[in-house]
Protein backbone atom coordinates (compact mmCIF):
# COMPACT_ATOMS: atom_id res chain seq x y z
CA UNK A 1 0.00 0.00 0.00
CA UNK A 2 2.68 2.28 0.94
CA UNK A 3 4.67 1.53 -2.47
CA UNK A 4 1.36 2.02 -4.32
CA UNK A 5 0.25 5.47 -2.50
CA UNK A 6 3.99 6.76 -3.14
CA UNK A 7 3.78 5.65 -7.14
CA UNK A 8 0.13 6.85 -7.13
CA UNK A 9 0.92 10.57 -5.75
CA UNK A 10 4.40 10.45 -8.28
CA UNK A 11 1.66 10.06 -10.84
CA UNK A 12 -0.02 13.23 -9.70
CA UNK A 13 2.50 15.16 -9.47
CA UNK A 14 3.63 14.76 -13.00
CA UNK A 15 0.55 14.82 -14.27
CA UNK A 16 -0.06 17.90 -12.03
CA UNK A 17 3.58 19.90 -13.23
CA UNK A 18 2.64 18.41 -16.98
CA UNK A 19 -0.64 20.04 -17.04
CA UNK A 20 0.40 23.39 -15.09
CA UNK A 21 3.37 23.83 -17.69
CA UNK A 22 0.91 23.31 -20.65
CA UNK A 23 -1.46 25.94 -19.34
CA UNK A 24 1.71 28.55 -18.74
CA UNK A 25 3.18 27.51 -22.35
CA UNK A 26 -0.89 28.58 -23.59
CA UNK A 27 -0.88 31.60 -21.98
CA UNK A 28 2.68 32.75 -22.53
CA UNK A 29 1.43 31.90 -26.29
CA UNK A 30 -1.94 33.77 -25.95
CA UNK A 31 0.08 36.99 -23.83
CA UNK A 32 2.90 36.77 -26.75
CA UNK A 33 -0.10 36.38 -29.68
CA UNK A 34 -1.88 39.28 -28.28
CA UNK A 35 1.35 41.58 -27.83
CA UNK A 36 2.58 40.63 -31.58
CA UNK A 37 -1.13 41.76 -32.74
CA UNK A 38 -1.05 45.11 -30.36
CA UNK A 39 2.33 45.41 -32.51
CA UNK A 40 1.15 45.72 -35.94
CA UNK A 41 -2.15 47.48 -34.67
CA UNK A 42 0.33 50.58 -33.17
CA UNK A 43 2.50 49.99 -36.10
CA UNK A 44 -0.41 50.36 -38.70
CA UNK A 45 -2.17 52.81 -36.61
CA UNK A 46 1.25 54.96 -36.49
CA UNK A 47 1.95 54.91 -39.62
CA UNK A 48 -1.62 56.36 -40.30
CA UNK A 49 -1.38 58.59 -38.07
CA UNK A 50 2.23 59.49 -39.27
CA UNK A 51 0.74 60.12 -43.01
CA UNK A 52 -2.93 62.34 -41.52
CA UNK A 53 -0.64 64.42 -38.76
CA UNK A 54 1.81 66.09 -40.32
CA UNK A 55 2.52 68.53 -43.67
CA UNK A 56 4.18 66.98 -46.79
CA UNK A 57 7.17 68.79 -45.87
CA UNK A 58 7.58 67.43 -42.46
CA UNK A 59 7.07 63.53 -44.49
CA UNK A 60 9.60 64.24 -47.04
CA UNK A 61 12.09 64.94 -44.68
CA UNK A 62 11.30 62.86 -42.00
CA UNK A 63 13.73 59.71 -41.46
CA UNK A 64 10.85 57.65 -40.78
CA UNK A 65 8.78 59.01 -43.80
CA UNK A 66 6.88 56.51 -46.14
CA UNK A 67 10.13 55.02 -48.30
CA UNK A 68 11.64 54.02 -45.20
CA UNK A 69 8.84 52.41 -43.93
CA UNK A 70 7.51 50.99 -47.83
CA UNK A 71 11.58 49.97 -47.98
CA UNK A 72 12.07 47.82 -44.47
CA UNK A 73 9.99 45.03 -45.78
CA UNK A 74 11.35 45.06 -49.10
CA UNK A 75 13.32 41.73 -50.50
CA UNK A 76 15.22 41.58 -54.15
CA UNK A 77 13.42 39.60 -56.56
CA UNK A 78 14.25 38.05 -59.41
CA UNK A 79 13.46 40.37 -62.81
CA UNK A 80 10.68 39.02 -64.66
CA UNK A 81 10.77 37.79 -68.75
CA UNK A 82 8.54 40.57 -70.39
CA UNK A 83 8.75 39.62 -73.99
CA UNK A 84 8.09 42.04 -76.35
CA UNK A 85 8.69 40.05 -79.39
CA UNK A 86 5.39 38.30 -78.28
CA UNK A 87 4.02 42.08 -78.73
CA UNK A 88 0.33 42.84 -79.84
CA UNK A 89 0.60 44.03 -83.82
CA UNK A 90 -0.39 47.24 -82.61
CA UNK A 91 0.38 50.33 -85.22
CA UNK A 92 2.66 52.15 -83.51
CA UNK A 93 4.08 54.45 -85.63
CA UNK A 94 2.77 57.40 -84.35
CA UNK A 95 4.69 56.62 -81.05
CA UNK A 96 7.61 55.72 -82.90
CA UNK A 97 7.68 58.99 -84.37
CA UNK A 98 6.89 60.65 -81.23
CA UNK A 99 9.98 59.04 -79.72
CA UNK A 100 12.25 60.40 -82.30
CA UNK A 101 10.79 64.12 -82.35
CA UNK A 102 10.14 64.32 -78.89
CA UNK A 103 13.67 63.26 -77.32
CA UNK A 104 13.79 62.17 -73.59
CA UNK A 105 16.34 61.98 -71.18
CA UNK A 106 15.63 59.88 -67.97
CA UNK A 107 17.68 60.49 -65.04
CA UNK A 108 16.51 58.13 -62.10
CA UNK A 109 17.75 58.15 -58.40
CA UNK A 110 19.03 55.23 -56.75
CA UNK A 111 21.90 54.50 -54.47
CA UNK A 112 24.08 51.42 -53.98
CA UNK A 113 21.72 49.59 -52.07
CA UNK A 114 18.88 50.04 -54.11
CA UNK A 115 20.49 48.65 -57.57
CA UNK A 116 19.34 44.96 -56.65
CA UNK A 117 15.93 45.94 -55.00
CA UNK A 118 14.76 48.30 -57.21
CA UNK A 119 16.74 50.00 -59.39
CA UNK A 120 17.58 46.94 -62.16
CA UNK A 121 13.40 46.53 -62.40
CA UNK A 122 13.05 49.77 -63.41
CA UNK A 123 15.94 49.39 -65.62
CA UNK A 124 14.47 46.24 -67.48
CA UNK A 125 10.68 47.82 -67.53
CA UNK A 126 9.70 51.49 -67.95
CA UNK A 127 12.74 53.05 -68.48
CA UNK A 128 14.03 51.18 -71.41
CA UNK A 129 11.63 53.32 -73.04
CA UNK A 130 13.59 56.90 -72.99
CA UNK A 131 16.16 57.59 -75.36
CA UNK A 132 18.92 58.16 -72.94
CA UNK A 133 18.70 56.83 -69.53
CA UNK A 134 21.35 57.21 -66.68
CA UNK A 135 21.23 55.95 -63.43
CA UNK A 136 22.40 58.51 -60.66
CA UNK A 137 23.70 57.15 -57.34
CA UNK A 138 26.93 58.31 -54.78
CA UNK A 139 29.02 55.16 -56.09
CA UNK A 140 30.10 54.49 -59.49
CA UNK A 141 29.35 51.17 -60.90
CA UNK A 142 30.57 50.69 -63.98
CA UNK A 143 28.98 47.04 -64.31
CA UNK A 144 25.17 48.13 -64.16
CA UNK A 145 26.09 51.05 -64.66
CA UNK A 146 25.56 54.36 -62.53
CA UNK A 147 27.23 57.27 -62.30
CA UNK A 148 28.58 58.14 -58.86
CA UNK A 149 28.60 61.66 -57.64
CA UNK A 150 30.93 63.28 -55.30
CA UNK A 151 27.85 63.52 -52.17
CA UNK A 152 26.39 61.25 -49.58
CA UNK A 153 23.63 59.24 -49.32
CA UNK A 154 20.52 60.66 -47.13
CA UNK A 155 17.36 61.91 -47.53
CA UNK A 156 19.19 65.06 -45.85
CA UNK A 157 21.55 65.51 -49.06
CA UNK A 158 18.72 64.45 -52.27
CA UNK A 159 18.56 68.44 -53.01
CA UNK A 160 22.47 67.97 -53.36
CA UNK A 161 22.19 65.10 -55.52
CA UNK A 162 19.50 65.97 -57.77
CA UNK A 163 21.57 70.04 -58.52
CA UNK A 164 24.44 68.07 -59.25
CA UNK A 165 22.81 65.12 -61.47
CA UNK A 166 20.83 67.81 -63.49
CA UNK A 167 24.66 69.62 -63.98
CA UNK A 168 25.92 65.93 -64.69
CA UNK A 169 23.21 65.63 -67.11
CA UNK A 170 23.84 69.45 -69.04
CA UNK A 171 27.17 68.85 -69.15
CA UNK A 172 27.17 65.29 -71.25
CA UNK A 173 23.83 65.50 -72.82
CA UNK A 174 22.09 68.76 -73.56
CA UNK A 175 22.94 68.57 -77.29
CA UNK A 176 21.33 65.23 -77.05
CA UNK A 177 17.56 65.37 -75.86
CA UNK A 178 15.32 68.22 -75.43
CA UNK A 179 13.13 67.10 -72.45
CA UNK A 180 15.17 65.65 -69.05
CA UNK A 181 13.23 63.83 -66.58
CA UNK A 182 13.86 62.89 -62.77
CA UNK A 183 12.25 60.33 -61.18
CA UNK A 184 12.71 57.92 -58.22
CA UNK A 185 13.75 54.38 -58.54
CA UNK A 186 10.03 53.83 -57.37
CA UNK A 187 8.28 55.66 -60.03
CA UNK A 188 6.67 54.38 -62.98
CA UNK A 189 6.43 56.17 -66.28
CA UNK A 190 4.40 55.61 -69.25
CA UNK A 191 6.85 57.04 -72.34
CA UNK A 192 4.28 57.42 -74.71
CA UNK A 193 1.84 59.00 -72.83
CA UNK A 194 4.83 61.50 -71.60
CA UNK A 195 5.70 62.41 -75.25
CA UNK A 196 2.25 63.08 -76.34
CA UNK A 197 1.88 65.32 -73.82
CA UNK A 198 5.06 66.96 -74.55
CA UNK A 199 4.32 67.38 -78.04
CA UNK A 200 2.30 70.65 -77.21
CA UNK A 201 5.47 72.40 -75.96
CA UNK A 202 8.50 73.50 -76.74
CA UNK A 203 12.03 72.77 -75.22
CA UNK A 204 13.25 76.29 -75.96
CA UNK A 205 10.20 77.62 -73.05
CA UNK A 206 11.06 77.72 -69.77
CA UNK A 207 8.92 75.14 -68.50
CA UNK A 208 8.80 72.15 -66.31
CA UNK A 209 6.01 69.62 -65.60
CA UNK A 210 4.86 67.50 -63.14
CA UNK A 211 2.37 66.34 -60.29
CA UNK A 212 1.53 70.23 -59.12
CA UNK A 213 1.61 70.95 -55.34
CA UNK A 214 0.39 74.69 -54.11
CA UNK A 215 1.92 75.54 -51.19
CA UNK A 216 5.24 76.34 -50.08
CA UNK A 217 6.27 78.04 -53.32
CA UNK A 218 4.13 80.80 -54.86
CA UNK A 219 3.79 79.45 -58.25
CA UNK A 220 3.59 75.76 -56.72
CA UNK A 221 6.19 72.76 -57.08
CA UNK A 222 6.23 68.99 -58.27
CA UNK A 223 6.67 66.28 -56.02
CA UNK A 224 9.39 64.51 -56.34
CA UNK A 225 8.47 60.76 -56.03
CA UNK A 226 5.79 61.30 -59.46
CA UNK A 227 8.86 62.53 -61.51
CA UNK A 228 9.08 66.18 -63.04
CA UNK A 229 9.94 67.05 -66.63
CA UNK A 230 12.64 70.57 -67.76
CA UNK A 231 12.73 72.04 -70.65
CA UNK A 232 16.09 72.30 -72.22
CA UNK A 233 15.97 75.94 -71.62
CA UNK A 234 14.83 75.57 -67.71
CA UNK A 235 17.75 73.03 -67.28
CA UNK A 236 20.06 75.24 -69.14
CA UNK A 237 18.89 78.25 -66.31
CA UNK A 238 19.17 75.75 -63.93
CA UNK A 239 22.97 74.54 -64.45
CA UNK A 240 24.00 77.90 -65.76
CA UNK A 241 22.31 80.57 -63.20
CA UNK A 242 20.90 77.89 -60.43
CA UNK A 243 24.65 77.85 -58.56
CA UNK A 244 23.91 80.76 -56.68
CA UNK A 245 22.81 79.96 -53.33
CA UNK A 246 20.92 82.78 -53.27
CA UNK A 247 19.11 82.09 -56.21
CA UNK A 248 19.26 78.01 -55.72
CA UNK A 249 19.79 76.03 -52.33
CA UNK A 250 22.81 73.76 -53.37
CA UNK A 251 21.55 71.35 -50.68
CA UNK A 252 19.16 70.19 -47.36
CA UNK A 253 15.87 70.44 -47.36
CA UNK A 254 12.97 68.78 -49.31
CA UNK A 255 14.35 68.55 -52.68
CA UNK A 256 11.29 68.80 -54.70
CA UNK A 257 10.33 71.72 -52.80
CA UNK A 258 13.74 73.08 -53.05
CA UNK A 259 13.75 72.54 -56.85
CA UNK A 260 10.72 74.46 -57.33
CA UNK A 261 11.75 77.68 -55.57
CA UNK A 262 14.89 77.57 -57.55
CA UNK A 263 12.56 77.15 -60.47
CA UNK A 264 10.25 80.03 -59.48
CA UNK A 265 13.30 82.50 -58.86
CA UNK A 266 15.11 81.38 -62.23
CA UNK A 267 11.47 82.05 -63.82
CA UNK A 268 10.83 78.56 -64.96
CA UNK A 269 6.72 78.34 -64.98
CA UNK A 270 4.70 75.20 -63.43
CA UNK A 271 2.07 74.20 -65.87
CA UNK A 272 -1.20 72.61 -65.39
CA UNK A 273 -0.36 68.85 -66.69
CA UNK A 274 -4.42 67.59 -66.78
CA UNK A 275 -5.80 66.84 -69.16
CA UNK A 276 -8.59 68.46 -71.74
CA UNK A 277 -11.29 66.58 -69.27
CA UNK A 278 -9.55 68.03 -65.93
CA UNK A 279 -7.74 64.14 -65.17
CA UNK A 280 -4.56 64.18 -63.52
CA UNK A 281 -1.54 62.79 -65.52
CA UNK A 282 1.14 62.96 -62.78
CA UNK A 283 0.67 60.92 -59.31
CA UNK A 284 2.70 60.67 -56.46
CA UNK A 285 0.95 57.55 -54.77
CA UNK A 286 0.50 54.34 -56.53
CA UNK A 287 -2.71 53.31 -58.67
CA UNK A 288 -4.77 52.29 -56.53
CA UNK A 289 -4.73 55.26 -54.08
CA UNK A 290 -5.34 57.33 -57.19
CA UNK A 291 -8.23 54.59 -57.66
CA UNK A 292 -9.66 54.22 -54.48
CA UNK A 293 -8.76 57.29 -52.38
CA UNK A 294 -7.71 56.94 -49.00
CA UNK A 295 -5.63 60.02 -49.58
CA UNK A 296 -3.57 61.61 -46.17
CA UNK A 297 -4.75 64.64 -44.70
CA UNK A 298 -2.10 66.35 -46.08
CA UNK A 299 -3.02 65.64 -49.68
CA UNK A 300 -6.08 67.61 -49.82
CA UNK A 301 -3.95 70.61 -48.67
CA UNK A 302 -1.31 70.51 -51.15
CA UNK A 303 -2.79 68.93 -53.99
CA UNK A 304 -2.94 72.26 -57.19
CA UNK A 305 -5.82 70.28 -59.03
CA UNK A 306 -8.62 69.50 -56.45
CA UNK A 307 -8.18 66.22 -54.90
CA UNK A 308 -11.53 64.67 -54.66
CA UNK A 309 -12.47 62.07 -52.01
CA UNK A 310 -14.53 60.21 -54.48
CA UNK A 311 -13.27 57.29 -56.08
CA UNK A 312 -13.08 55.83 -59.73
CA UNK A 313 -11.20 56.61 -63.20
CA UNK A 314 -12.56 60.11 -63.58
CA UNK A 315 -9.81 61.63 -61.98
CA UNK A 316 -7.04 59.93 -63.73
CA UNK A 317 -6.12 60.66 -67.51
CA UNK A 318 -6.25 57.77 -69.82
CA UNK A 319 -3.16 58.83 -70.99
CA UNK A 320 -1.44 59.24 -67.68
CA UNK A 321 1.88 59.78 -67.14
CA UNK A 322 3.53 58.81 -64.10
CA UNK A 323 3.06 56.64 -60.50
CA UNK A 324 4.65 56.86 -57.03
CA UNK A 325 5.77 54.21 -54.78
CA UNK A 326 5.40 51.54 -57.29
CA UNK A 327 7.46 48.17 -55.61
CA UNK A 328 8.82 46.11 -58.12
CA UNK A 329 6.51 43.77 -58.39
CA UNK A 330 3.89 46.22 -59.07
CA UNK A 331 5.86 47.34 -62.15
CA UNK A 332 6.40 44.48 -63.83
CA UNK A 333 2.18 43.79 -63.46
CA UNK A 334 2.00 47.18 -64.81
CA UNK A 335 3.95 46.71 -67.99
CA UNK A 336 1.77 43.06 -69.17
CA UNK A 337 -1.51 45.41 -68.25
CA UNK A 338 -0.37 48.33 -70.59
CA UNK A 339 1.67 47.04 -72.79
CA UNK A 340 0.19 43.58 -73.59
CA UNK A 341 -3.18 42.66 -72.19
CA UNK A 342 -5.49 43.40 -74.67
CA UNK A 343 -9.28 42.37 -74.99
CA UNK A 344 -9.75 40.95 -78.37
CA UNK A 345 -11.71 42.50 -80.51
CA UNK A 346 -11.25 45.99 -79.54
CA UNK A 347 -9.06 48.67 -81.57
CA UNK A 348 -8.15 51.25 -79.53
CA UNK A 349 -8.00 55.10 -81.47
CA UNK A 350 -6.32 58.02 -80.78
CA UNK A 351 -7.86 60.23 -78.14
CA UNK A 352 -7.37 63.65 -78.12
CA UNK A 353 -6.57 64.98 -74.62
CA UNK A 354 -4.40 67.78 -74.56
CA UNK A 355 -6.37 71.30 -73.63
CA UNK A 356 -4.54 72.96 -76.73
CA UNK A 357 -6.15 70.21 -79.07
Amino acid sequence: DLFGGTQSSRLTFVFGLAFGLGISFLLACFTSLTSFRKTIDHTSNTFRSFLDTRSLMQVTTNQKDMHDIMDKNLRPIKPVLVDDSHFHHDNNSVAKDLEKNIRVLCWVMTGPQNLDKKAIHVKKTWAKRCNILIFISSVTNTSFPTIGLNISEGREHLTGKTMQAFRYVYEHYKDQADWFMKADDDTYVILENLRYFLNDYKPSEPVYFGHHFKTIVKQGYYSGGAGYVLSKEALTRLVTKGNNPRVCRQDGGAEDAELGKCMENLGVKTVNSTDALGRSRFHCFDPETHLFGGYPDWYYQYDANGAKKIMGTESISDYAISFHYVPPQKMYALEFYIYHLRPYGIESGHQHLNVHN
